[in-house]
């Protein structure tokens, strides 16, 4: 079956329009990831390279920065919000309008309108981020073709208000865990209660002082909180085994080893247990190319509150913001949309920076 064809052609909102409507929940991506493709073959301008249904375009034109703008195409699942619907207010409806076809429709109108841009381009155009990190298209191809993703600076266009948010913070997550010893609730001077044991585990999360760090003039806010707690067998059962589920979101000036660390100082005297881990992105604002993006988009950088992929970008050295058309507080929701004004907005301020 030919893929559903893609008009390169259209504005960047009517063209989100014709993205939202190629349905593409996460491992399902294939119809879009095709549609990308042939859009982008049919441009000479660009080599085109694929990776299961990631595909990434570049220009080869010798200049003396490349820049990385990358998109995601998959979606979660639909809500009843499908196919499209633009209203009289000039706002597109849809599952996938705002996380983020939206940008990645930005993203195809630049790799079809600018030839010749004043920096070299690769447009990233990866599946599956929308669910376990195993799966990630990004991930993959950090893996397999970290080559195809080489540059000076990436621009992630996740949806961010548009706003530039530099880098990212990193996450861990770990088991702080008790131990005691089983009894009779009724008899519980014969046992060792474990879940009472993690009051001061908690006592140190309440009293405990994040940092706040200044990188690139952008303060990155720090934070150790419990987020579960897992114990007990029974009502009439003493537990013999508690663990608090502790989530640190560290500044990206910390690598993984070194927030680790810190985690285990706090909890010293304690089991502290790995369950899952990913770095910070600096945000690289002193970079020429980075500094230059600043100015075109021409609003007050901030600090990514969260993680994102612009970590994997950190990783192979090519620092990173997000800017994206859309607002985040919409993404996943049923209700999910976007102003035509922001996407063509958008649009306009990556154009200027890659043309002036």
């Amino acid at each position: 079956m030919e893929p559903p064809a893609l008009d390169l052609s259209l504005d960047a909102a009517q063209l989100t329009a014709q993205l939202v409507d190629i349905p593409s929940v996460s491992l399902d991506e294939k119809s879009l990831a095709d549609a990308v493709e042939a859009a982008l073959r049919a441009l000479p301008h660009l080599t085109v390279d694929r990776d299961g249904d990631s595909v990434v375009a570049r220009t080869n034109l010798g200049r003396a920065e490349r820049v990385v703008l990358a998109g995601h195409l998959d979606t979660v699942p639909i809500a009843d919000n499908l196919p499209s619907r633009l209203d009289a207010d000039g706002v597109l409806w849809g599952c996938g309008t705002s996380d983020m076809k939206a940008g990645v429709a930005v993203q195809l109108r630049l790799a079809a309108t600018l030839p010749e841009p004043n920096r070299d381009l690769t447009l990233v155009f990866y599946d599956a981020e929308e669910i376990a990190a195993e799966f990630n298209g990004l991930k993959r191809l950090v893996e397999k073709h970290p080559e195809w993703l080489a540059g000076d600076f990436a621009v992630l266009l996740e949806p961010t208000g548009a706003k530039v948010e530099g880098g990212c913070q990193g996450t861990l997550r770990v088991r702080v865990e008790t131990t005691g010893r089983r009894a009779h609730s009724a008899r519980s001077w014969l046992g060792e209660n474990a879940i009472h044991k993690a009051a001061p585990i908690l006592a140190r999360l309440a009293t405990y002082e994040p940092r706040h760090v200044d990188i690139d003039g952008l303060i990155y806010r720090e934070g150790l909180n419990a987020v579960m707690i897992e114990g007990g067998h029974a009502g009439n059962v003493i537990p013999d085994a508690c663990a608090v589920i502790v989530n640190f979101r560290f500044s990206p000036d910390r690598d993984e080893a070194q927030a680790l660390a810190h985690v285990r100082e706090v909890f010293a005297g304690y089991d502290v247990v790995v369950t899952d881990s990913a770095p910070g992105a600096l945000p690289g604002l002193a970079h020429p190319a980075a500094a230059a993006f600043v100015a075109a988009i021409g609003t007050e950088p901030a600090p990514k509150d969260a993680w994102t992929d612009v970590a994997r970008f950190s990783a192979l050295g090519v620092p990173a913001v997000n800017y994206g058309p859309g607002d985040p507080k919409l993404a996943h929701t049923r209700e999910e949309h976007v102003a035509v004004a922001a996407v063509l907005e958008a649009e306009r301020k990556l154009r200027g920076w890659l043309t002036d």
